[in-house]
């Protein structure tokens, strides 16, 4: 057992040691180069809008009064999943993109330094593309390089001219291109696509219906007679979408879209496949109706007055264990730094973004941290006062403590869910911050208050033995009574 306790405890610091590499404010990130494996990380905060600064935008659909009967909310969807995907090839971190009511959409954009390049390229129209793979393995999210290059036109529906050469591979590789010495040809391009929607299989399954125009049909049906087996991919704005195979020649101008993984499509997956198919453009037009550049000043303020009110926090709850558990306490607020390093050390390999309300989600989570402690402690002190030897009693505390430990956490948790939920649905990303933060905090609570503080607490034992009960007042037992059997415990 001691060999065990020395090991975790070995682990626990070199896991130390890491976190606090981690955390260090001038992280330089990981950039490794070794043959085929290729790292190339920034390890940093990643601060929201009101703490850097940015661009908010308030988008706003500009129907004409006698085309108000077509529209849906299903179309304002469609239009913010498209925003969506421009803002993500702006490079920006952690953007917010959420619909507000039935006719607009607020976009958010953190450390953004065009605002008008950013501006138009939310309401430029989107490409759709149906490429020729071949054989070629594509996943969802891979950007590739298609016939429909810059030059000729990128976002609009002319000529196809496939190329044969390609420049500029280097670039396209920094910008994250898969296959960038490689042009995929295009076959076709949205204007093609008459209707895409969800349907079910002879086996129940979720799959994408498709219907093409006359032209596309033949198109298709041309192509499709002789490249059974191969991949037509779904390309929107360069990132594939889906990459199907042909399993048979396509002659009637519609088809579906299966999944080749066992169950299918989820759900959700095939709904927003078939809703950027169905509107590789805008769906509607949008105008801005009001944008506005936030500066960094209040978010420096705010990020030195949430630094000073999680210290104090902090040295509070560690002052407060310290005093009245004593040797235990100390035991804990080691494990509470182990705590506070690897939530922040999360924060920054996940990445999380920090907002306000996130900051404040993890001084409330660092507050809840020591719930644990305590309720083991005081299971402890119990078990001290029955009689129970020291390590009998912190594995009985522990043992005791674990199911109100396990409930109140799983209480909150859900709570956390809650709030995540309505901060995705009814536009409240801030809320959505704060579920994150606490929900992380609360998992990693669970490690450092039952693994860490147990390892640090057992080796201690290990080393003193019974030694301490000559000292009860360093296990935070201050009197001392006699046992109804008459023998004398701590009170």
């Amino acid at each position: 057992m001691r060999q065990r306790n020395i090991s975790l405890l070995v682990g626990i610091i070199i896991l130390a040691a890491v976190l606090i590499w981690v955390d260090q404010p001038n992280n330089p990130g990981l950039h490794l180069s070794s043959g085929n494996l290729v790292i190339d990380r920034d390890i940093r905060i990643h601060q929201g809008l009101d703490l850097q600064g940015g661009l908010q935008v308030l988008l706003e659909a500009d129907v004409p009064a006698d085309q108000q009967a077509a529209f849906d909310t299903q179309t304002m969807q469609a239009a913010r999943v498209i925003i969506e995907n421009r803002v993500n090839g702006l490079g920006v971190t952690e953007p917010l993109v959420q619909l507000q009511g039935d006719q607009r959409i607020i976009v958010e954009l953190p450390g953004i330094e065009d605002p008008d390049q950013a501006i138009a390229t939310l309401r430029e129209t989107g490409l759709l593309e149906f490429v020729e793979a071949q054989r070629t393995p594509l996943a969802e999210g891979m950007r590739i390089h298609t016939s429909l290059d810059d030059e000729e036109g990128e976002g609009t529906d002319q000529a196809i001219t496939p190329t044969t050469a390609l420049t500029g591979t280097e670039a396209l590789t920094a910008a994250g291109y898969a296959y960038p010495d490689r042009v995929f040809p295009t076959l076709m391009t949205g204007r093609h696509l008459k209707d895409a929607g969800l349907t079910t299989d002879d086996l129940g399954q979720v799959v994408i219906a498709f219907e093409l125009t006359d032209e596309g049909a033949q198109i298709f049906r041309d192509y499709s007679i002789q490249h059974v087996g191969d991949i037509v991919a779904i390309v929107l704005d360069k990132e594939v979408v889906s990459a199907p195979v042909i399993n048979q020649a396509i002659t009637g101008g519609s088809g579906i879209i299966s999944s080749n993984t066992p169950g299918g499509f989820p759900l959700e997956e095939a709904r927003d496949v078939s809703i950027k198919m169905k509107y590789g453009a805008l769906p509607v037009p949008l105008k801005v109706v009001e944008n506005r550049t936030i500066g960094p000043t209040l978010g420096q303020d705010s990020i030195q007055r949430s630094i000073q009110a999680g210290a104090i926090g902090l040295f509070v709850v560690l002052l407060f264990m310290i005093t009245y558990y004593r040797l235990p306490g100390f035991l804990a607020d080691l494990a509470l730094i182990i705590y506070a390093l690897l939530n922040f050390a999360l924060y920054k390999l996940i990445p999380v973004t920090l907002t306000l309300p996130a900051i404040t989600g993890f001084i409330l989570s660092m507050g809840m941290a020591v719930d644990a402690n305590i309720l083991v402690f005081e299971r402890m002190k119990e078990e001290i006062r029955a009689g129970r030897s020291l390590q009998v009693a912190m594995e009985a505390g522990f043992s005791r403590a674990w199911p109100s430990i396990r409930d109140s956490n799983l209480s909150t948790l859900l709570t956390c869910a809650i709030l995540f939920w309505f901060g995705s649905n009814f536009g409240a990303g801030i809320v959505k911050g704060f579920a994150i933060t606490l929900a992380l905090g609360l998992v990693i609570n669970l490690f450092t208050a039952v693994f860490v503080t147990r390892t640090f607490i057992r080796f201690t034992f290990d080393l003193t033995g019974e030694s301490l009960r000559r000292h009860m007042w360093l296990l935070g037992v201050f009197r001392i009574s006699q046992a109804p059997a008459g023998q004398t415990t701590s009170d």
